[in-house]
């Protein structure tokens, strides 16, 4: 994704910004697609008046995940605490006026999200909620979309979504052939199931490469 905000997105968070109350807008894709990026843009756009709430930081811990089996599925909807996510949400859609809620974030440096990190003031007329699983119809997903305002699909070109899955599991520590693997029996699978829920989104959006 181009640095440069879409026109349609700009637009359609200034309408937001405009209703002078706690708006929350979901940014929901498969793997690699680009959401953290149109989040980041966002902000550069928009500054404080938007705060980004990412879903990776609800990832289960490393040795939780050793412990239930699921390690070599990290990502997939199961590893996460998809409860605890939409309680937060929850929590956010009625924020006391005098309240400060802290949120966790993820970290690729250690595969570990940390929590605490996210501090969302009450004043922070939107929030911008960005994860794989926001339209999901499995409970307590299917939640997610009964709290968030809007949520928004991107779509981009499956070649440049590979390609920036590769470069980024290998600048976080794998061989190519590692990365291959892990896109190919973890990254593919929960990317297909992510696609079956585009139907649900409010607006979708095509990213180019």
């Amino acid at each position: 994704m181009k640095d440069a905000l879409p026109q349609a997105v700009h637009q359609r968070i200034a309408e937001f910004l405009a209703q002078g109350q706690r708006r929350m807008v979901g940014i929901v894709a498969e793997p690699g697609a680009g959401k953290s990026t149109l989040a980041a843009a966002i902000v550069a756009e928009f500054g404080a008046a938007v705060q980004v709430l990412p879903m990776d930081g609800f990832h289960l811990a490393n040795c939780e995940l050793q412990r239930l089996g699921r390690a070599s599925r990290k990502g997939a909807p199961d590893t996460f605490d998809a409860a605890g996510f939409v309680n937060l949400l929850r929590r956010l859609k009625t924020q006391a006026p005098d309240e400060v809620v802290y949120a966790p974030d993820f970290k690729r440096e250690i595969e570990e999200a940390i929590a605490g990190a996210i501090a969302i003031a009450a004043s922070t007329p939107l929030i911008v909620v960005e994860g794989n699983y926001l339209l999901l119809d499995d409970a307590p997903w299917l939640q997610v979309r009964e709290i968030v305002d809007e949520v928004w699909y991107l779509d981009v070109n499956p070649a440049v979504r590979h390609a920036r899955l590769q470069a980024r599991h290998m600048r976080h520590g794998r061989t190519q052939q590692e990365a291959l693997d892990w896109i190919a029996n973890t990254d593919e699978p929960n990317a297909r199931r992510i696609a079956q829920t585009r139907m649900h989104a409010n607006h979708c959006l095509h990213v180019p490469g």
